[in-house]
């Protein structure tokens, strides 16, 4: 059997992010996605093409938190590790032969959602320029 390796991702909200830093505007919701390979047809396109590979959305919201502080930056991270996590083992238990290990899929998973949100923190940080 064709082994299909994950590809991991884990997305930002990007258009929200990119436009909250360009107009230092406040994001209230960060998104996580976690997807999965699977050796095993989950369905077919309108056209019969064949698809392999799941994912699941959350939306994690931070409106609540001071991003600038180091409580609001520890919360953030909780939520979007706690949320990686469940949506991992959803799709772990949904789909049995995907791969990674859920633990991997919820590592990858953070370590990319949380890339953006560190560049959020950083500017929330940033004195302002008045």
């Amino acid at each position: 059997m064709k082994k299909i390796l994950i590809s991991a991702a884990a997305g930002l909200f990007t258009a929200a992010l990119v436009g909250s830093i360009a107009v230092a505007q406040v994001i209230d919701t960060v998104t996580v996605e976690a997807s999965r390979a699977v050796s095993t047809k989950v369905g077919y396109t309108s056209s019969r093409v064949p698809i392999s590979e799941v994912s699941l959305t959350y939306r994690v919201s931070i409106s609540d938190l001071d991003l600038a502080s180091s409580e609001g930056a520890l919360e953030v991270e909780k939520r979007v590790h706690e949320t990686a996590q469940d949506a991992c083992k959803k799709l772990g238990r949904m789909y049995r032969d995907a791969k990674p290990s859920d633990a991997e899929c919820a590592k990858e998973t953070f370590d990319k959602a949380m890339v953006g949100i560190r560049n959020v923190i950083a500017n929330a940080r940033k004195p302002s320029a008045h």
